[in-house]
């Protein structure tokens, strides 16, 4: 009985021991309030963050302690009235003072305030001056305010202090794209996914650039998983949309842009897709609606002026094309491609001669065809407003330099430089400056440094006309190279180079570029598809030759250079004709225009 009685004894402390050890494990496992609240910021769940700061609030922690957590939660819910409720103040604890200014000069540039942002990283520095995601929205404030050289200190800054801060390395990337390509920034965006996989600023920004890098299957495995991490993300139909138009399902394209919402935002980038769309979908006249607004608010762009010319041409809206364009109506255009377009109206409209000096221009290099843009200010005007503006600066410049002030144009645009010393556009304004001017040397100097910060193709192009000026043909080649490695997808640094290779007599060279750029959007550019029919009669391959010619005259039938090329590959019934043809159009071209 003793037995019984013990036995029992020891089953009942088992259970309750048992039972003591569960609800032990069950403690443990539960998550504490900090660790919650780092899980809800890591994910970017600003609704999360907030509920569990609101606990705390409500068991009696000081609104000092929880000030700055609370700002950012708002932030990354958009509610920027609330966030400066919490942070506008000042009021943090010691401890949290450093993130409570850094919040509040977040909120600043958000609001496009950028001096009240600036004194708010001044008092986040006084307490955190080692913080390397202070040190990112510094330079992320330095760059919105044209301080873009600075800006890349910023950055550097930031990672020497966070080597695996996925902040500061986005951040790098995000510079390093724009001064050295794509392929030179992908390793940075690669470095910060190595310690935080699962970032989505990081892995939709790694994407764009994969697919800017030519690489949309690697592009399209990297925006699923962005999709499973977070179905409702916006932006995976946006770049999912970007997939499908290169892969030609415009159908699909415009299906997932529509439920990005972009284009309803008014995004630029979701824009321009969405007129490619209606591009390649054959509605012409929206596509030439939505070229002509965003060509409004971005007057310099020259690949939505070449689209809103084609789309203009397919359209039938000769007139319209020729008063857009023509030099009546646009001054000096910088792309042959549009003055093929303009010629091709004109002669639909009956004026073959004016058609045939537009092909004359049309047919010079790309370099030659490198002109001053007219500005639509006038100089007075702009004087009158002062030069501190980039806008007005812009104008003071370009106006001298239509005027043949080039001195005066140096002048002001060194007076704007001194104002903004790390500005990459200041750069480029004072290179083109000097390159109105025939300084070369001046031009290429000032050219390199904005290069070194960013190097957009048309800055490349200006550069590769000082150096052309310089006679430097090695330094032009090995520029383009260096483009071309940045920008893979980009057509016309491919077409340039070929341009290059085949002035050199490099045919072998040249038609591996010619054939890169055809495939990535010079297919229907009469210019790209002559170039590939020389550089195959130069190697002795005329049926080639010959194929290229005929698309070339399919394009632009009044293509005096195509017709040559036609007759000089054709049989002896068509050769006559066609030479005829050919003199013809050559005998109606002025000699200068």
């Amino acid at each position: 009985m003793a037995c019984r009685i013990e036995q029992l004894i020891r089953t009942a402390l088992a259970v309750v021991l048992s039972g003591l050890m569960a609800a032990c494990a069950e403690a443990a496992s539960e998550p504490s309030v900090d660790e919650r609240l780092r899980t809800a910021f890591a994910r970017g769940d600003g609704f999360g963050a907030e509920l569990v700061l609101r606990e705390q609030l409500a068991d009696g922690t000081p609104r000092a302690e929880l000030a700055a957590a609370m700002g950012e939660a708002e932030l990354m819910q958009g509610e920027l009235a609330e966030a400066r409720r919490w942070l506008a103040p000042g009021e943090f604890s010691p401890d949290t003072r450093g993130h409570g200014f850094r919040q509040l000069g977040r909120l600043e540039m958000r609001d496009g305030n950028l001096p009240a942002a600036g004194a708010a990283f001044d008092q986040a520095y006084r307490a955190i001056p080692d913080d390397p995601d202070l040190w990112v929205d510094i330079g992320r404030l330095r760059f919105r305010g044209g301080e873009q050289a600075q800006a890349v200190q910023a950055a550097r800054k930031a990672v020497a202090l966070g080597p695996r801060n996925p902040a500061a390395l986005r951040f790098r990337g995000q510079l390093v794209r724009d001064a050295h390509g794509v392929r030179a920034a992908l390793p940075w965006f690669e470095a910060a996914l190595e310690s935080h996989p699962d970032d989505l600023g990081l892995l939709l920004d790694y994407a764009a650039t994969l697919g800017e890098a030519g690489r949309p299957t690697d592009m399209l495995r990297v925006v699923r998983k962005v999709a499973r991490l977070d179905p409702a993300n916006r932006e995976v139909f946006f770049l999912q949309a970007v997939i499908a138009a290169r892969a030609g399902e415009t159908v699909l394209a415009r299906s997932l842009l529509t439920r990005s919402g972009n284009v309803e935002r008014g995004l630029p980038a979701a824009l321009l897709l969405s007129g490619v769309i209606d591009l390649r979908s054959g509605n012409y006249a929206s596509a030439s609606q939505t070229f002509d607004s965003l060509l409004s608010d971005q007057p310099d762009n020259a690949r939505v002026a070449r689209l809103l010319a084609r789309s203009l041409s397919l359209a039938g809206s000769h007139r319209e094309l020729v008063a857009r364009f023509g030099d009546e109506g646009a001054g000096s255009r910088c792309s042959p491609y549009i003055d093929q377009l303009v010629a091709r109206s004109l002669e639909k409209l009956g004026e073959r001669g004016e058609a045939a000096a537009y092909l004359d221009r049309a047919g010079r290099s790309q370099s030659a065809a490198l002109a001053a843009l007219r500005e639509r200010t006038e100089v007075e005007v702009a004087d009158a407003r002062g030069g501190e503006r980039g806008d007005n600066a812009l104008a003071l410049v370009r106006g001298f330099v239509g005027r043949g002030q080039a001195d005066r144009a140096v002048s002001e645009a060194r007076r704007f430089l001194a104002r903004n010393p790390g500005s990459a556009d200041a750069m480029g304004l004072l290179g083109d400056a000097c390159l109105a001017a025939q300084r070369v040397n001046c031009a290429l100097e000032t050219y390199r440094e904005a290069a070194d910060i960013r190097r957009p193709w048309p800055l490349t192009m200006r550069m590769l006309a000082a150096l052309e000026a310089n006679g430097d043909g090695h330094a032009m080649t090995d520029l383009l190279e260096r483009q071309l490695l940045g920008e893979p997808a980009n057509a016309r640094v491919a077409e340039r180079l070929a341009q290059v290779r085949a002035a050199k007599g490099q045919w072998e060279k040249a038609i591996p570029l010619i054939d890169h750029a055809l495939l990535h959007g010079s297919s229907r550019d009469p210019a790209s598809l002559v170039l590939r029919a020389r550089a195959a009669l130069a190697l002795g391959d005329a049926k080639s030759a010959r194929e290229a010619a005929k698309r070339a005259y399919w394009l632009m039938p009044q293509d005096g250079a195509a017709i040559a090329l036609l007759a000089e590959t054709s049989d002896d019934a068509a050769r006559g004709a066609l030479s005829a043809k050919a003199r013809r159009l050559r005998e109606a071209a002025p000699a200068t225009r």
